[in-house]
């Protein structure tokens, strides 16, 4: 089952990439492969359900999954409510870092279907690259359009 773990110093305050992370139903203006977001359950203030729409390789999917934020503590956990995974969960934690932020992200998945595990494994990587410079570009943009 693929999974990844990282820790990454980005020049951004924990707060904004806390705030551009828990901002899902923005993510198809900047993420790549999302097609469509949309909250369809929300059950208080921090937590909701939401459907991803995601297309890659020519394969279009999507799921549903629960998002718990805790904007105290700045962190954000989703997990599967249903959709093609067998299993998957991610983790995001935003410390602050004089100025700059920590982020520490988790992720976890299988598919239930075999080709498509074969398909996300071998581009595994290379998504998860682009996602992170995507978040890293939204922060940049968005500080550039407050000045």
């Amino acid at each position: 089952m693929p999974s990844h773990t990282e820790t990454k110093i980005v020049a951004y305050p924990a707060d904004l990439m806390f705030a551009i992370v828990s901002d899902v139903e923005k993510y198809p203006e900047f993420l790549p492969w999302v097609n469509e977001l949309r909250i369809v359950n929300r059950v208080s203030d921090t937590v909701f359900d939401s459907e991803m729409r995601v297309g890659f390789a020519g394969v279009n999917e999507s799921y549903v999954s629960r998002v718990a934020l805790n904007p105290p503590e700045r962190t954000i956990d989703v997990a599967l409510v249903r959709g093609p995974f067998r299993r998957l969960e991610n983790h995001w934690r935003f410390v602050p870092q004089n100025g700059s932020c920590e982020i520490e992200f988790a992720i976890a998945f299988e598919f239930k279907s075999p080709v498509l595990n074969m398909v996300a494994g071998k581009a595994f990587g290379r998504v998860l690259l682009k996602m992170a410079d995507a978040f890293e570009a939204r922060a940049r943009s968005l500080l550039l359009r407050a000045e």
